[in-house]
């Protein structure tokens, strides 16, 4: 039989904008998991969340689409009262398929593809962008600050002021990969700028800050600030994707009239209820302080390692930013962090996430905090890997001094 003769033709009927996506890819691409690897690249909460995941119930009927026993949850999670005496309740939330969800969900509902445009400040996490291609929607990227990896305020609010088809902020605070807390001042200081726009400070990694750090509560207050969090980190649930945006009653609204009907699964639903209750959270709070005294532990011991240089960011998350140097004492290298990151992955079984490509993080790789077993197999594992690069790096000029020498004899 012949092939059958069609008009057409995908480069054209696709949308450009869908054309141009790569698909997304992480570390494990790149190397074969046997089983036996030791995964600190996606941050993940490496001990689990402790739960019984069988627990699942009349799989039959569509899900609750409102979801209220689980944002009632939610709500008593995060009112703590830190940042206003105003309560959040359920009409302050939408609930979706991990905080990616979210972030479409926003870009669909206040930009309009081709017109309107959203702003980044790099590094950070890279879903912003990837959700805005695949609308449509240009990207405006004010970076962080190249010394303290902090918001260059004035640069966005100069940035806001002269684009009026800017209409999201999206802040990460713990950022990603940095680590670090975004200060209250600087968002404070955006949601008051004359700006008809929407702040985004998405708060995946909050619950490894210090207890009170989450500004959640702080939508009750401002009705052009949205709060994003996840159950996949300090919780450990990063398979049931469930995803957070507390927001105020008016634009939660907006984001659960545009959602699917049953958009969050009944598994998922009755795992996130289970890991809010009482119990799961005390097993929740143990569990973060193990990573945080991982985290301390290889702040501590990292710099001992020769070949390692700063830690850039902050310290407020279950992961770290941190150089790797061209020599020991040396300046930061992107050639020398592949090197490590390809020789912990191939020959060690330790992945972590080269992030060297990234605005202000020369040299750097992410290394999420494991187990004290994980840890203690990373660092005596980067300590003889790094050995191995700069043994390889002195070995290349005496080679080619000896080659040199050599010719100077023939002639």
């Amino acid at each position: 039989m012949g092939s059958t003769k069609s008009a057409f033709d995908l480069s054209t009927c696709a949308r450009p904008n869908i054309l141009k996506l790569e698909p997304y890819r992480c570390a494990r691409d790149d190397y074969k998991d046997d089983g036996t690897n030791i995964l600190l690249d996606a941050n993940e909460n490496a001990y689990g969340s402790g739960l019984d995941l069988a627990a699942a119930s009349s799989l039959n009927r569509y899900p609750d689409p409102h979801q209220n026993e689980l944002k009632q949850l939610l709500c008593s999670l995060r009112n703590t009262h830190t940042h206003t005496s105003k309560t959040l309740t359920p009409a302050n939330l939408f609930v979706g398929v991990g905080s990616d969800e979210a972030i479409d969900a926003l870009l669909r509902c206040f930009c309009t593809p081709s017109v309107d445009k959203i702003l980044t400040c790099p590094p950070t996490y890279g879903m912003y962008t990837v959700s805005a291609q695949v609308n449509d929607i240009a990207v405006v990227k004010v970076p962080l600050t190249s010394d303290t990896l902090t918001l260059d305020v004035p640069a966005i609010k100069s940035a806001l002021s002269a684009d009026k088809h800017i209409k999201l902020a999206y802040l990460c605070s713990p950022g990603n990969p940095t680590g670090a807390l975004l200060k209250k001042d600087d968002i404070k200081a955006i949601l008051e700028h004359d700006w008809n726009g929407v702040v985004v400070v998405d708060e995946a990694y909050v619950d490894f800050a210090e207890d009170g750090t989450s500004l959640a509560e702080w939508v009750t207050e401002w009705p052009n600030l949205v709060v994003m969090q996840t159950l996949s980190k300090a919780f450990g649930l990063a398979s049931i994707r469930l995803g957070v945006a507390f927001a105020d009653p008016a634009v939660a609204r907006l984001l659960n009239s545009l959602k699917a009907p049953y958009n969050v699964s009944t598994p998922t639903s009755v795992l996130a209820i289970q890991a809010l209750e009482p119990a799961a959270l005390e097993g929740m709070r143990a569990t973060r302080a193990k990573l945080v005294a991982q985290r301390d532990r290889l702040v501590k011991e990292l710099p001992r390692i020769e070949g390692v240089g700063r830690f850039r960011g902050g310290f407020s998350a279950n992961f770290l930013l941190v150089e790797m140097l061209d020599r020991p004492g040396g300046k930061p290298s992107n050639e020398v962090a592949l090197q490590a990151y390809e020789g912990l992955a191939e020959e060690r079984g330790v992945v972590v996430r080269f992030r060297g490509k990234e605005q202000w993080c020369e040299g750097c790789l992410r290394i999420t905090v494991g187990t004290e077993a994980e840890v203690d197999r990373f660092l005596k594992e980067l300590q003889s890997t790094l050995k191995n690069v700069f043994a390889k790096k002195a070995a290349v000029p005496d080679a080619e001094k000896k080659e040199e020498e050599a010719n100077n004899i023939v002639s």
